[in-house]
């Protein structure tokens, strides 16, 4: 069971997302693994292309506020994260 002493943090370094050390490496191998398994099913899949829909292939327009712009931002950088975690599980 992965279990987390505080919140999970992200660090940008060499243009990967890792975890700080709040989680130890067979943890965040383990988590790695979880994602790529949950969304492998054809559900899973589905799922993941919904999301893409609503955050990659989305255009902010002229007159969105700033607040709005991060709000996507934050939805893709989640979504990013989500992705990576996949294909590291599977690799």
């Amino acid at each position: 069971m992965f279990r987390c002493k505080n919140i999970m943090t992200l660090q940008k370094m060499n243009e990967n997302m890792v975890y700080q050390n709040h989680i130890s490496k067979r943890d965040q191998r383990n988590i790695e693994q979880l994602f790529a398994r949950l969304f492998s099913s054809e559900d899973g899949k589905n799922v993941l292309a919904y999301l893409q829909n609503l955050t990659f292939h989305r255009a902010a327009n002229p007159s969105q506020s700033e607040a709005d712009l991060r709000h996507m931002e934050g939805q893709r950088s989640l979504l990013a994260t989500m992705l990576r975690l996949i294909e590291r599980g599977r690799g």
